[in-house]
């Protein structure tokens, strides 16, 4: 078990790794991102990726105050579920509205890698390339799809 502060220097240590090896890698459209913190240019709209000691996620989350919009940004996804399958081997779990830990209704789309741990320095390699491939691969659905999400920045 690792102090408060141990867990939070190997989690520091962790994205400054994945940080940077990420910055090897460019846009769909050829260009410098930070993949860490992805930026979708759409208000309510992110790219998540979180580790623990027990999973790798990565999501895409909708967490828009008026629900009713909220809603239909998850349906304009829903419009391109054909399209997003096209670019992931694996079935992303699809939430329509649910709420978080803090209570907050929220809709997601989201992908885990069970059985590896932030802690466990041997998991890095399988953490980082799970986020990487899906990272880019979101990217390359992003670019393709998100003139279509114009009407809610």
């Amino acid at each position: 078990m690792y102090s408060k502060e141990e867990a939070q220097q190997i989690r520091t240590k962790f994205w400054i790794s994945f940080g940077q090896y990420m910055k090897l890698h460019l846009s769909s459209e050829g260009e410098s991102i930070n993949w860490v913190n992805y930026k979708t240019g759409i208000k309510d709209l992110f790219f998540k990726t979180d580790i623990s000691n027990k999973s790798a996620k990565i999501s895409i989350e909708i967490t828009h105050k008026d629900l009713s919009i909220q809603e239909l940004m998850y349906e304009q996804f829903q419009e391109f579920q054909s399209m997003f399958h096209s670019y992931f081997d694996e079935e992303w779990i699809w939430s329509k509205q649910y709420s978080d830990e803090q209570g907050k209704i929220i809709s997601s789309i989201e992908l885990t890698l069970e059985g590896v741990s932030i802690f466990r320095e041997s998991d890095w390699v399988i953490i980082i390339n799970f986020l990487k491939t899906n990272l880019i691969n979101l990217d390359g659905f992003w670019n393709d799809v998100k003139d279509s999400f114009e009407m809610f920045k």
